[in-house]
């Protein structure tokens, strides 16, 4: 008995314009490589990826009255650089807005006490939209 016949209202794949479908193939440890390879992809040659880390994409803000943000993708690679990939489906006029408010959670987590000389790791918000 073949999937449609036994679920005749789901899909045999996961959809990857889904929330769900998007986490569960790029945002998991068993599949970090595909991650990888989507980076490498998207980014220039000089900023080949070799390994990443998820990071808590949770921001919640410094106080309680600040805007939180959650990225659908987080994570670090061994050389410091932060990518946030997001997938939208619905439209979203500001979208372009949302994107470099939500990278500036990355920048704000290098600012470190202390003396410091300003100097930061690259940050790539990655969006992939399913409208024009």
């Amino acid at each position: 008995m073949s999937v449609k016949n036994r679920y005749p209202n789901q899909d045999r794949y996961i959809n990857l314009l889904t929330d769900f479908g998007f986490k569960r193939l790029f945002g998991t440890e068993p599949n970090k490589e595909l991650l990888i390879d989507f980076l490498n992809v998207m980014l220039p040659a000089k900023h080949k990826v070799q390994d990443v880390s998820y990071r808590n994409n949770e921001n919640l803000g410094n106080t309680p009255l600040d805007r939180k943000a959650i990225f659908d993708i987080y994570c670090e690679s061994k050389t410091g650089e932060k990518f946030i990939v997001e997938l939208q489906k619905a439209k979203q006029n500001y979208f372009k807005d949302r994107s470099v408010y939500y990278a500036t959670f990355p920048i704000q987590e290098q600012a470190i006490k202390g003396e410091w000389n300003y100097k930061l790791s690259s940050v790539y918000t990655i969006g992939i939209l399913d409208f024009i």
